[in-house]
């Protein structure tokens, strides 16, 4: 125990003494910017491109449309989220010249990937809701888009929400990789405090606490807000 505590002893002096709390407030900062505004543009981009794959294909626009988002969600599944960073920042650019810091670019990847596998999460959603819902919305006299968006993706949402809290998790942890394009994340941070000391099992243990926490938090407001959209369905 007397060398367990000598390792407690130097994370505790680097924490609090060295300021070292200062750093992991702002890596707690960043990794929830990155999960929190990549899901959002996610759920933008997926809801967009669910919509489109959901159309009848009777024309050449909804065919074309069809494709180019395959595509597009086929890159974004197909590849490591990792090679996708390092692709952006290190490839794409400096080709387009483009000057953007590590956490903007961190935030662009997650948000374009999260909107692949949100596409197919929100494509089922909706496939999932009574087509009456469409035709009826049809028959009243609204458009297509507007019966989309005003009747059946808020019915899909609720089916899907507890697959999109999963999203949001797996974007939370996969912030661990942030710090090859020089992002500061939780990762880097108590990385960098057992550099310094030369001692990472502290460190890692605290920052493998706190990825616990930060899911365990998540995961009781998406039962919260599932309870609440349990009651309004009763209700109406």
């Amino acid at each position: 125990m007397g060398n367990f505590d000598i390792k407690i002893e130097k994370f505790l002096k680097a924490f609090i003494d060295n300021g070292g709390y200062h750093n992991v407030l702002t890596g707690l900062k960043n990794t929830m910017e990155i999960a929190i505004i990549g899901l959002l543009i996610g759920i933008v981009i997926g809801t967009l491109i669910a919509s489109i794959r959901v159309l009848p294909k009777y024309r050449t626009l909804p065919r074309v449309l069809d494709k180019i988002c395959s595509f597009y969600v086929a890159i974004f599944r197909g590849t490591p989220m990792v090679v996708q960073l390092l692709v952006f920042y290190y490839v794409l650019m400096p080709l387009m010249g483009i000057k953007i810091d590590g956490l903007n670019v961190a935030i662009t990847v997650f948000g374009l990937n999260s909107g692949a596998y949100v596409s197919e999460i929100m494509r089922g959603g909706i496939l999932s809701v009574d087509p009456g819902q469409l035709e009826g919305g049809r028959s009243v006299g609204m458009s297509y888009a507007t019966t989309m968006f005003k009747i059946v993706i808020p019915q899909a949402i609720k089916n899907i929400l507890p697959t999109l809290g999963n999203e949001f998790i797996t974007l939370v942890k996969e912030t661990s990789i942030v710090s090859f394009v020089g992002a500061m994340d939780l990762y880097k941070v108590f990385n960098d405090i057992g550099t310094n000391n030369y001692e990472f099992m502290v460190p890692y243990l605290v920052m493998a606490v706190i990825y616990i926490v930060i899911v365990c938090l998540i995961t009781l407001g998406i039962k919260f807000m599932e309870r609440r959209l349990r009651k309004s369905d009763r209700r109406s």
